[in-house]
């Protein structure tokens, strides 16, 4: 299945959720957001939200410093 991460397309396996987007990926869940077509997509939907086909996705790494 076909979908765009960070403005780049890439061929994942149908049937993940979020969650399992970011473990295919090898990305940690613990410091990044994600918006989905463009909307903000809550951390407690993550594991609900099933990856369609020709979804749009950022995932923005968190960084924290001072």
């Amino acid at each position: 299945m076909n979908v765009t991460i960070n403005g780049e397309q890439q061929d994942v396996p149908e049937g993940l959720t979020v969650t399992a987007l970011l473990a295919h990926l090898g990305v940690l869940e613990a410091r990044v957001a994600i918006e989905r077509n463009r909307d903000i997509l809550p951390r407690t939907q993550w594991s609900t939200t099933p990856v369609q086909p020709g979804d749009s996705f950022e995932i923005v790494h968190l960084v924290g410093g001072g």
